[in-house]
């Protein structure tokens, strides 16, 4: 195993590092196309005994399989039970067609492993235009970068211009949201049944009306045990619906245990999000204006997976997760789908239908707004937000 330096680099030459980097605009693929055997010191973290990439951590559990072919009051009891345990689940048997996956997969990885100068015109740190190619978001805001490379669209409730999203990727894009939105339709409703409200609430609550698109890129890291893919963070909205390929990577954490979650064929990945842990009070709806950067846009990305764990008034769990840095010669992809709430200045609280005298409101009310200016207030390195917001906190 390597070791970290042990002589920290300095503010201002970190930083003259991350520039010299950003505005080369080759990515992590590049670094690893000029065939570096050594990460630059400013992708390494702090050492973290759960890191070795070969001996993986979290056996003795394992995430849910929710079979969708089954009954719907089955399919109904286990999304509930894995949404109040792990909060994560994969589904299979689904109507998400099998080619439909693969091409938004294939896409995405088409496009990162096209050449340098090709990509290179898409790299960005602007969303206003609602799609931009990075590493890292929030590259200058992090202790340490994490070995991946990005390409984020906005879809919903504005298109991107397309002449920003790349060629080879347009069509599967246009597909793969038709598809997203439909699943998570079904999904929500389920969500809702299982909490033993109406099950069009969640769709009542704006809950599809704005969504955003992250394909990440994880190449090959020759020194996985150093950094990371994606720090441990909570997702702050609805909920998430993300597709991956067969290279392994992404954890949950589960008590003291970070558990892999092992890629099915044609599976989808659900995860809630710290909001729905939490639900609208108000229904009146306020249209979701356009995002200006692409700090503005993650917020929104990381949003939408929070609001279920609140609304839900702390039955949905909202739960850590990471992906390890990748240590095969064959790239991680995956494309997570983040549904966040279209409405963002009215309050948002524990659903009325969930509170009772036997069970108060664990949180208090707060706007959207709000909630992610303080999400991004910190770095995604750690626990969510909810605590802040609940009842017994004073601050």
């Amino acid at each position: 195993m390597s070791s970290p330096n042990p002589n920290p680099v300095p503010n201002s030459d970190r930083l003259k590092q991350l520039k010299q980097f950003d505005e080369s605009k080759i990515g992590v693929k590049g670094l690893v196309d000029k065939g570096l055997t050594t990460i630059p010191s400013f992708f390494i973290h702090p050492v973290d005994p759960n890191l070795e990439p070969i001996t993986r951590t979290g056996y003795k559990h394992s995430i849910p399989v929710v079979d969708f072919s089954a009954p719907r009051s089955t399919v109904i009891e286990q999304i509930h039970f894995a949404s109040t345990t792990l909060g994560f689940f994969q589904i299979i048997n689904h109507d998400v067609p099998l080619d439909a996956i693969n091409r938004i997969i294939g896409s995405i990885k088409l496009f990162n492993e096209l050449p340098d100068e090709v990509k290179m015109k898409y790299y960005s740190r602007d969303m206003t235009r609602g799609a931009a190619y990075s590493t890292n978001f929030d590259l200058y805001n992090s202790k340490a970068a994490s070995w991946r490379d990005t390409l984020q669209m906005r879809l919903a409730p504005t298109l991107p211009e397309w002449e920003f999203v790349p060629e080879v990727c347009r069509e599967a894009v246009v597909e793969w949201d038709k598809e997203v939105v439909k699943i998570g339709e079904e999904l929500m409703g389920l969500l809702c049944e299982g909490l033993g409200v109406n099950k069009g609430r969640l769709k009542e609550l704006s809950c599809l009306d704005a969504r955003i698109m992250a394909a990440h890129y994880y190449p090959y890291c020759p020194q996985p045990e150093l950094t990371k893919g994606l720090t441990p963070h909570t997702d702050p909205g609805v909920l998430t619906v993300l597709v991956q390929n067969e290279v392994t990577g992404l954890q949950v954490k589960f008590g003291g245990d970070w558990v892999d979650l092992e890629p099915i064929p044609g599976a989808i990945v659900i995860n809630i999000g710290d909001i729905l842990q939490v639900v609208m009070a108000d229904s009146e709806q306020n249209a979701l204006s356009r995002t200006t950067s692409l700090f503005a846009c993650s917020i929104f990305n990381f949003a939408g997976a929070l609001f279920l764990n609140i609304i839900s008034n702390d039955e949905y769990k909202s739960v850590e997760h990471r992906v390890l840095a990748n240590p095969f010669q064959e790239p991680r992809v995956s494309v997570a789908v983040f549904f966040n709430p279209g409405q963002r200045e009215n309050p948002f609280g524990p659903l009325p239908e969930l509170i009772s005298d036997e069970k108060p409101a664990v949180y208090r009310e707060f706007t959207f707004m709000d909630y992610m200016r303080r999400f991004f207030s910190k770095e995604l390195d750690g626990k969510s937000l909810t605590k802040y917001y609940r009842v017994s906190n004073q601050i």
